[in-house]
């Protein structure tokens, strides 16, 4: 098939450190180009694929200090879309909502992946105005505050196989948060769990400038306060494997109804459990007692580490290769793909008209 994949601007894909929705955008596209399809990625400049790249901005917007609105190059990058918009049999969207007014005239060859939270008051009025669109969820809970809309399923992430190595030995006696520093994150919660138990705790996170007062406030005192506790600070890829590999579990106390939470996998691919809160995606995506555990209290997370020593780490490892490998994501979206309507009955005539073969070839 012939895919765009149409990515937010704010980081590059992959990104250079956070940025969930870009390192899906990633994943997802190179796999599709290693099971054998067309792709064309409309993104920043500084971005690194094996697809086409269509550069919209020289460089990720988050990283450019001259920018300081992101709709105008959104704009920028619909219009390319839409000049172009005849090349693709499928249109995949990572951007939320900007693009569907603009989509109108080829909206049966489009699919939007929803990544954020859809709990908010604005969106469904929104998604009223829109509901022919076929939209994707990351989780069936994420789905739940919506209007009826035209749902083309719910697809969960997927990382590369050989991303990240399973570390099988026990872990290195720290418990790790990584993600972001924010009040639904919860880091305090992870503070105050990990000084119960008696282990380290390494904190691996970024703090945007919206979280700084927050961390100043409530983190940074209680960082300073449990000698346990150390702040690394926002680290890469490469670094993610050794940080949660070695680490005993992930501790993910969200207070939040998260969509997704890849970090949770990322630590699943290097067989360290998670312990996680029982919150949005959280018993989608866990295995209580295989690849962690879900807990609804701080006095439950301490009694899970002292349970650590009774998980197998390749079990954990195991359920990661069974439900979470961009293999089966991309192959996910591929079936949706074929499932959309227009991929079939435009299929022919825009062969035909790009001096192609009529029929939408089927790669498996």
């Amino acid at each position: 098939m012939k895919i765009a994949q149409i990515a937010p601007l704010a980081e590059s894909v992959p990104p250079k450190f956070y940025g969930g929705t870009e390192r899906i955008v990633s994943y997802l596209t190179e796999e599709l180009v290693r099971q054998g399809h067309d792709v064309t990625l409309f993104a920043s400049g500084d971005s690194q694929t094996q697809a086409e790249l269509v550069p919209i901005t020289d460089m990720a917007l988050r990283l450019n200090p001259a920018v300081s609105d992101t709709i105008p190059y959104h704009m920028m990058m619909l219009e390319q879309v839409r000049r172009r918009a005849d090349e693709f049999d499928a249109l995949h969207f990572h951007i939320d909502m900007l693009h569907l007014p603009m989509v109108q005239d080829f909206i049966g060859r489009t699919v939007t992946t929803l990544h954020g939270r859809l709990d908010l008051p604005d969106l469904p009025p929104f998604y009223r105005v829109f509901p022919d669109h076929s939209l994707v969820s990351i989780s069936d809970h994420q789905r739940l505050p919506m209007p009826p809309v035209n749902w083309g399923g719910t697809i969960y992430h997927g990382l590369p196989a050989d991303l990240l190595a399973p570390r099988l030995g026990p872990g290195d006696d720290y418990l790790a948060f990584l993600g972001r520093i924010s009040p639904e994150k919860r880091p305090d919660r992870a503070i105050r769990i990990a000084a119960r138990s008696g282990l380290q705790l390494k904190i691996a996170a970024k703090i945007d400038n919206v979280d700084r007062a927050y961390w100043e406030s409530e983190i940074a005192p209680l960082v300073e306060h449990y000698p346990n506790v150390h702040y690394i600070g926002e680290i890469n890829e490469q670094q993610k494997a050794r940080f949660l590999g070695q680490a005993s579990a992930l501790l993910f106390p969200i207070d939040w109804p998260e969509p997704f939470g890849l970090v949770m996998i990322e630590a699943m691919a290097c067989a360290t459990p998670v312990i996680a809160f029982r919150c949005g995606s959280v018993p989608e995506v866990i295995e209580h007692g295989v690849s962690g555990f879900i807990v609804e209290s701080e006095d439950e997370a301490v009694a899970a580490i002292a349970a650590l020593p009774h998980l197998d780490r390749r079990r954990v490892r195991g359920a990661f290769d069974a439900r979470f490998t961009a293999q089966r994501m991309a192959t996910d979206y591929v079936a949706l793909y074929h499932d959309l309507p227009g991929a079939r009955t435009d299929a022919a005539r825009l062969r035909r008209q790009r001096g192609e073969d009529a029929e939408l070839q089927i790669v498996a």
